[in-house]
């Protein structure tokens, strides 16, 4: 790829500062970790600024504080490395602690994550990554202030660029304000070596994503880059009306009249769009609601929870994390459920496997669910 020839203010900034901006992709080997897969582009002005790293399945994260991102992606069986450092800021020699700290270089806190695509998609680690995240406030994540704190997805080949793009499209559809930086990597420098593998050698060290959600992670099956949303006219091909309606168009369908509302047979719920797993037969419960009601999904990142004020009421909206298909909504303190939970799913949103086709239908790794 080819460099942008910077504007005439940024580039009397950097001269005053002592720094030529994107000036060196590799960082110096004592702090070297496998930073040596990062080229440099030409210097050829007009087209998009972006490093090229030579594995190709590698995504550049920061997530406000890099100790806690790096041990979430870490977490994620099929993460082979994860590496804090400083990206998209002015230059190697600004590259440092100290320097960054000052909030006034434009690096971000950044994680580089290398991963293993025959255990785990690209589409997980970034929907994990906003799952942990907040789209919704700038320079800012937990208490952690500044601009080496602010947020973004930085990818380094077009194939990384088309997932980045099509899930952080998703993300901020569900959020009125989206403070996300979603584009390419133009430098990155490794962290000083007290940074690397941080909450492992303090295990009581600050982390502002909770020890449990990094639990989660690291057990989760479900893999939501397998159950990719189709494209729109294909979404409409395959359904009928009425199921567009409610996954769509975020309809309801009538109490009582849905397929599942009163069904209890053995097997797991998937969306009606990508065949995601949802809900498990095992966690269903009989509900005078009209609609099938569960206690909980099968993973709880699976289905996506957003405040929901329409038609004058206050409620929690339930919609599939690859489709981003309205199911239905979630309600609390629910006299009817076992643990007081109720998710209230459209049958419309939903196909049945049973307990004897689903291994046959490539969900026999979830077999387990069904053991006494």
């Amino acid at each position: 790829m080819h460099r942008r020839a910077l504007p005439p203010l940024l580039a009397a900034a950097l001269a005053l500062g002592g720094c030529v901006a994107v000036s060196q992709t590799a960082p110096p080997e004592s702090q070297s970790k496998g930073t040596d897969t990062i080229e440099k582009p030409s210097d050829t002005a007009g087209e998009e600024i972006m490093y090229k790293d030579t594995s190709e399945n590698v995504i550049y994260l920061a997530g406000g504080c890099f100790w806690g991102m790096e041990q979430l992606m870490q977490s994620i069986p099929g993460v082979i490395d994860a590496q804090s450092g400083y990206a998209n800021g002015t230059c190697e020699a600004d590259a440092n602690y100290p320097t960054v700290y000052k909030g006034n270089t434009g690096f971000r806190e950044t994680v580089r994550v290398e991963y293993d695509p025959d255990q785990v998609s690209l589409d997980a680690l970034l929907l994990a990554y906003f799952y942990v995240i907040d789209p919704t406030v700038e320079n800012q994540q937990g208490n952690d202030r500044g601009s080496q704190y602010q947020t973004g997805v930085y990818y380094t080949n077009d194939k990384a660029k088309e997932a980045v793009e099509r899930i952080a499209e998703i993300e901020r559809s569900h959020a009125e304000k989206f403070f996300v930086e979603i584009g390419p990597l133009r430098n990155y420098f490794p962290a000083e070596d007290y940074h690397q593998d941080y909450l492992e050698k303090n295990p009581g060290g600050y982390c502002h994503i909770p020890k449990a959600e990094m639990e989660l992670f690291s057990k989760l099956r479900i893999d939501p880059g397998d159950y990719q949303k189709p494209a729109a006219e294909s979404i409409r091909d395959r359904l009928t009306a009425e199921q567009y309606r409610v996954t769509q168009e975020n309809g309801t369908e009538r109490p009582f009249t849905g397929e599942f509302w009163n069904q209890f047979e053995r097997g797991i719920y998937v969306d009606i769009v990508t065949g995601e797993p949802l809900f498990s037969s095992t966690d269903k419960f009989e509900s005078g609601c009209g609609w099938p009601a569960f206690t909980k999904p099968i993973e709880k990142p699976a289905v996506v929870e957003l405040e929901d004020n329409s038609l004058g009421m206050r409620r929690t909206e339930v919609r599939s994390r690859a489709g981003d298909s309205h199911l239905g909504h979630v309600f609390t303190n629910d006299p009817e459920s076992p643990n007081g939970v109720r998710y209230c799913i459209n049958s419309a949103s939903l196909r049945f496997v049973p307990y004897a086709k689903m291994e046959a239908e490539g969900y026999g790794y979830l077999l387990y669910l069904f053991k006494e």
